[in-house]
């Protein structure tokens, strides 16, 4: 029996990811083979939404300099082979455009920050894989959405970082790293960042505790 979108949905949700939608790859959309002999027919994205992830990463242990990328593939490997899929991941190298990837699955939009905000989970999701697919998929339609961020007239995320990292031309990453190594910088780091937690949407989503202060901590180094 083929299997279909909402059985890979349901187990990809087993292990605390979500399906965030996908499309079939057109010229210019830098999608890889699904094989070595077949162009990729399908393309469905693979992430995480709200706090579903962190309790099964938690629960596994995992150690090693990159945890959370080794538990991703430990996890989606298996699902994309079971499946007949190949898994790319967006910590490859050379990277891929993941960002472009997921606007085109779902209603997905830049924000002020640069991350990805979605209209019901705000700036807590992220991209962890995407599954390529030599056969042709049925996708459903994803929701219509329009992005929060043009209806957002204070914009907080611009205005909240105690360092002034973003701004309307872009993220100063090195001004950010340099204050997370100070006295003063730990507050973000535990916390997490004051400009995505300032995100007035979704933020009955907002990540735990740890999770937070897992991804600050490895950004800071």
């Amino acid at each position: 029996m083929t299997t279909t979108y909402d059985d890979i949905k349901q187990a990809l949700e087993r292990q605390g990811f979500a399906l965030r939608g996908g499309f079939a790859p057109q010229a210019g959309d830098d999608v890889p083979t699904a094989d070595r002999e077949r162009p990729t027919a399908t393309l469905l994205m693979v992430g995480n939404t709200g706090r579903a992830m962190w309790s099964a990463f938690a629960a596994a242990k995992i150690g090693g300099s990159d945890p959370l990328d080794t538990w991703t593939r430990m996890v989606v490997g298996p699902i994309a082979e079971a499946v007949g899929a190949r898994a790319v991941y967006p910590f490859e190298t050379p990277p891929l455009p993941f960002q472009r990837w997921a606007m085109r699955a779902w209603p997905v939009f830049p924000s002020p920050m640069g991350l990805l905000v979605d209209a019901d989970f705000g700036p807590w999701h992220a991209l962890r894989a995407a599954l390529l697919f030599s056969r042709r998929v049925d996708i459903p339609s994803p929701p219509v959405r329009t992005s929060p961020c043009e209806r957002c007239v204070e914009k907080p995320c611009l205005s909240t970082c105690p360092v002034g990292a973003f701004s309307a031309t872009g993220f100063d990453y090195r001004g950010c790293r340099s204050y997370l190594a100070t006295e003063a910088g730990a507050a973000c780091v535990e916390g997490g960042c004051q400009a995505r937690a300032a995100c007035p949407v979704g933020r009955h989503h907002r990540y735990e505790d740890q999770h937070l202060r897992f991804h600050m901590r490895a950004f800071r180094g």
